[in-house]
C-alpha cells in the first residue's frame, strides 16, 4: 500500500535496454531475409540480436500470462516494404518505446520469459529453445497468475470493495476520454505533418520562386547601382526555398515522436477493457456470494474465500492503474518538452534565414 493506494512492489534491480543497429540478415543460404535488432540490457551489458518474430512470441506469452497487466502492444506487422529504411527506422523507435515500458514495469521486467528474451545468447539456439519451451509450459498463467500475488495483510489492509468499484469506474471513464482525445490528436498531428511535408513546403517555395522571377526581371535593367538589390532579392528567394525544406523536414523531429507515443498508449488503452472486465467479474461474484450467504445457499467460509480472491484481484488492478498513471505522466511530460524544444529550434532556424535575407539589403 503506497501513498496513492495499492502499488506493484518496485523492481529492486532496475535496468534499461537499448535497441540499436537494425541490420538485414539472411538464412537458408540467402533464400530468406530478415531484420535483426541489437539489444543491450544495462544489467548484463551483453548484446543479443532479436528478430521481430521473437518480440511477437514474447508479447503472446506475456499477454496470456498476465490478465491484469497492460502488456504494451508491439508496432504493427508489415508484409510489404519491410526492408525500406523509413519503415525500419520507425519500427525501431516503436520497439524502443515498447522496451522502455517493459523495463519500467516492476512485474514484466522481472518475468522469466522477458529475462530469457534479453539475456539468452543469440548464437545458442539450444538454450533459446529450452527457455522458450519453459515459458510455454508455465502453468501460472491467466487466472492462476493471481495465485502468485501476495498482498498486504493485517488490520486496514483489505480494500473497501465499494471504493474499489468507484475507482475502477472512474478509471474506465478516464481511459475512454483519453482514447478519444489520443485518436483526435493523432489525426490532427498526421494531417498537420502531411500539410508541412507537401502544402507548406510548396507554398513557401512558390513565394521563393516569385521573388526569384522578380530578381531576374530586375537584372534586365543592367544598371550597376541596382545589382545589390537584385542579389538581395535573389537571396530572399533562396531563403524562402530553404524555409520550405525546413517545413518538410520538421515533422520527423517533433510530430512523429508524439504520434509514436500516442500509438503505444492507444495499445495500452485497448488492453484496459479486458483488465476492467476481470475486476468487474470478481466484484459481481462477491456480491452474489454475500446474497447466497444471506439466503443460506452458501457457507460463510466459502464466501470469505471468494472475497479474499477478489481482494487480490482488486489490489492488482489498482496497482496496474497506479503504474499506468505514473508512466503516463513521465512519458507525456518528456515528450511534450521534446516537442516544444524542437518547435522552438525550428522557428529559430526560420528566423535566422529571414534575418540573413534582411541583412542583404543593408548595403544596397
Amino acid at each position: 500500500l503506497g501513498p496513492r493506494g495499492p502499488e506493484w512492489q518496485e523492481n529492486p534491480y532496475p535496468f534499461q535496454c537499448s535497441i540499436e543497429d537494425p541490420t538485414k540478415q539472411t538464412k537458408f543460404k540467402g533464400m530468406k531475409s530478415y531484420i535483426a535488432y541489437k539489444l543491450v540490457p544495462s544489467h548484463t551489458g551483453q548484446q543479443v540480436h532479436r528478430r521481430y518474430k521473437h518480440f511477437d512470441w514474447l508479447y503472446g506469452r506475456l499477454a496470456e500470462k498476465f490478465p491484469v497487466i497492460s502488456v504494451p502492444h508491439l508496432p504493427e506487422k508489415q508484409a510489404t516494404g519491410r526492408f525500406e529504411e523509413d519503415f525500419i527506422s520507425k519500427r525501431r523507435k516503436g520497439l524502443a518505446w515498447w522496451m522502455d515500458h517493459m523495463c519500467s514495469h516492476p512485474v514484466l521486467a522481472q518475468c522469466d520469459a522477458f529475462q530469457h528474451f534479453l539475456t539468452c545468447p543469440s548464437t545458442d539456439e539450444k538454450a533459446w529453445k529450452q527457455g522458450k519451451r519453459k515459458a510455454e509450459k508455465d502453468e501460472m498463467v491467466g487466472a492462476n497468475f493471481f495465485l502468485t500475488i501476495s498482498v498486504p495483510t493485517g488490520p486496514g489492509a483489505s480494500l473497501d470493495l465499494q471504493e474499489v468499484e468507484s475507482q475502477v469506474d472512474g478509471f474506465k471513464a478516464f481511459t475512454k476520454k483519453m482514447d478519444e482525445s489520443a485518436l483526435q490528436l493523432n489525426h490532427t498531428a498526421n494531417e498537420f505533418a502531411r500539410k508541412q511535408v507537401t502544402g507548406f513546403k510548396k507554398e513557401y517555395q512558390k513565394v521563393g520562386h516569385s521573388f526569384k522571377c522578380l530578381s531576374q526581371a530586375f537584372e534586365l535593367d543592367q544598371q550597376a547601382f541596382s545589382a545589390g538589390l537584385n542579389q538581395a532579392i535573389a537571396f530572399t528567394a533562396e531563403a524562402y526555398d530553404a524555409i520550405g525544406d525546413l517545413f518538410a523536414d520538421q515533422p520527423r523531429q517533433d510530430l512523429d515522436p508524439v504520434m509514436d507515443l500516442l500509438a503505444l498508449y492507444q495499445g495500452h488503452l485497448a488492453n484496459f477493457p479486458d483488465i476492467i472486465h476481470v475486476q468487474k467479474g470478481a466484484l459481481t461474484k462477491v456480491k452474489e456470494s454475500k446474497r447466497h450467504v444471506e439466503e443460506g445457499k452458501m457457507e460463510l467460509p466459502k464466501a470469505e474465500g471468494i472475497q479474499e480472491r477478489c481482494n487480490i484481484i482488486s489490489f492488482a488492478t489498482l496497482a496496474e492503474i497506479n503504474h499506468f498513471h505514473k508512466i503516463r505522466v513521465r512519458d507525456f511530460k518528456s515528450q511534450m518538452q521534446h516537442f516544444l524544444q524542437q518547435q522552438i529550434l525550428f522557428f529559430q532556424k526560420v528566423t535566422q534565414k529571414l534575418e540573413e535575407a534582411l541583412h542583404k539589403y543593408d548595403s544596397v
